[in-house]
């Protein structure tokens, strides 16, 4: 008698029901049991036909399984870097809040280089809204990389408003904006191959958490600030 130790593998929920079912009623062992279900199913074919037939479709099934789960894995890297664009010697991000809007701007920026080279900016920023605040981010980010040479820089940040204003005609340019522009223009030509790219919040998590670095440093100064007025002298 051949030995198929996969036959439970390749039986069907009903008929490893029906199997139990069988067992129970016949007194059998649920190998046996399911074997009488299976050769029952099997008919004329045979048993090792049907086992067969069944291993090749969960073969193929598995297959299939296997090339959705590779497409998937490769559309999800395909997302995951389709805002990073092309790998450059250089990389900055920056980021701007202002509490409450207007308010006290915070800014914060990383710079990456080559051979590990990593600086960081997390200070406040004075009082304006956050579009300037994100402008002066960047302007700090700029002034940053022109000190260390960069060349073949990728500035990423989560401002469409900065973003499409630095890159845009001056046709559209915000007037309000115009000082910050202008500065930034200065700087890019300072350097050498720079590109502007927009990322979604959840792709520049660095510079926002060190721009409410800034803030949270600038809320604790001036709370000791009130302390120290509310202390008699």
């Amino acid at each position: 008698m051949n030995d198929f130790p996969d036959l439970d593998l390749i039986a069907y929920k009903a008929e490893r029901a029906a199997s139990r079912r069988l067992a129970r009623a016949a007194g059998l062992p649920a190998d046996q049991a399911l074997r009488r279900t299976l050769e029952l199913a099997a008919g004329a074919q045979g048993l090792a036909a049907l086992v067969a037939m069944r291993t090749g479709m969960l073969a193929a099934q598995a297959a299939r399984d296997a090339a959705r789960a590779t497409e998937k894995a490769a559309a999800d890297a395909r997302r995951a870097t389709r805002h990073d664009g092309p790998p450059s010697a250089w990389r900055g991000w920056f980021d701007g809040s202002a509490k409450p809007n207007p308010g006290r701007c915070g800014i914060g920026a990383r710079l990456d280089g080559p051979g590990g080279i990593r600086v960081e900016i997390a200070r406040p920023a004075g009082h304006g809204n956050s579009s300037e605040a994100e402008y002066r981010a960047l302007i700090a980010l700029l002034e940053v990389a022109v000190a260390h040479g960069a060349r073949d820089l990728t500035v990423h940040g989560d401002s469409r408003v900065v973003i499409d204003d630095v890159a845009g005609p001056d046709l559209y340019a915000a007037p309000a904006l115009a000082p910050y522009r202008n500065r930034v223009h200065a700087l890019l030509a300072a350097l050498s191959d720079v590109r502007l790219r927009w990322v979604p919040r959840h792709k520049n998590t660095d510079a926002d958490a060190l721009s409410q670095r800034a803030l949270a440093a600038l809320s604790f100064d001036e709370s000791d600030a009130d302390d120290a007025l509310r202390t008699p002298s």
